[in-house]
């Protein structure tokens, strides 16, 4: 049996500013129009953890027995390790992605019914991104999922639900937010590269190849500075002060840039995540108190 650090460490709690950024940032949209809701606010974000530790234990699960972890680089794999059968790992992640359709249907019944049909498709989104016969992140489409889901769904639907409403303003916060999220992806596929052409995973980054990959990452993380500057010509000049996260990007593109490989690729991803949860959080903070 797993022990309790394994599965934390299963559950990868490294993804988890993907989780908790969009929802800040959102929230800090809905400030920004002047009406919150903080309960909303506080279900937002137990729909978004829960549903990307959801997500990251199904993607153990369904990598684990197509044998895709079998000769991982990263972090553990409770399934392709052997610490856990397929069958408590695929529970665990039924009952994340639960937790996530509980708050998600308190979130709709209190806010608008068909915020149901967009929680459903997250799930599934999340299920049959690695699961099922023909998933999408064996087909190179990973990095758009989470675009959409971790970035517009995610903030855009938490600044729905705290503040009824949308707006230009959040919207460059969650195309912002989806291209840091997809570029924690993207230096994880980029890292594993050898290992899924080997298994048969066709990422984007293995249709793009290295090179390719390493540009990707590289303009995904530079794009959120630029809308940062639109933040701050539209919002509040405030808003410039999310500029304080570009040293956390310079530092997570620089191994990228520079050629490493595996492992050494993993700070990279480590702090990408980091910066994302500076730049929503002071960009939160200052749309708040414009």
């Amino acid at each position: 049996m797993a022990t309790v650090s394994q599965w934390i460490e299963g559950a990868r709690p490294r993804t988890l500013p993907n989780a908790i950024a969009p929802v800040v940032v959102g929230t800090g949209a809905a400030c920004y129009l002047g009406e919150v809701v903080w309960w909303k606010a506080a279900l937002a974000l137990t729909v978004s953890m829960a549903l990307i530790i959801g997500v990251n234990y199904a993607n153990d699960y369904s990598d684990g027995i197509r044998g895709t972890d079998d000769d991982r680089v990263g972090p553990l794999r409770l399934v392709g390790s052997g610490a856990a059968s397929p069958a408590a790992v695929k529970t665990a992640a039924f009952v994340a992605l639960g937790i996530g359709a509980v708050a998600g249907i308190a979130l709709s019944l209190t806010t608008a019914w068909w915020l149901l049909v967009i929680g459903a498709v997250c799930i599934l989104g999340a299920w049959f991104y690695t699961g099922g016969s023909r998933p999408y992140g064996y087909a190179g489409y990973g990095e758009i999922a989470v675009f959409v889901f971790f970035g517009l769904v995610a903030v855009l639907g938490t600044q729905f639900t705290v503040a009824g409403r949308v707006d230009a303003t959040g919207a460059l916060c969650a195309v912002a937010i989806g291209c840091f999220s997809s570029a924690v992806l993207v230096v994880n596929n980029l890292r594993d590269i050898p290992t899924d052409t080997e298994s048969g995973k066709i990422t984007l980054a293995v249709r793009l190849g290295d090179r390719r990959t390493r540009i990707l990452f590289t303009a995904l993380l530079c794009l959120p500075f630029a809308l940062t500057v639109a933040l701050g010509a539209t919002a509040t000049w405030w808003a410039l002060l999310a500029l304080v996260a570009a040293p956390l990007a310079v530092v997570a593109v620089r191994p990228v840039l520079t050629g490493a490989q595996g492992r050494a690729l993993i700070p990279s991803l480590a702090t990408t995540g980091f910066a994302m949860l500076v730049w929503a959080v002071v960009t939160a903070v200052a749309l708040g108190l414009h």
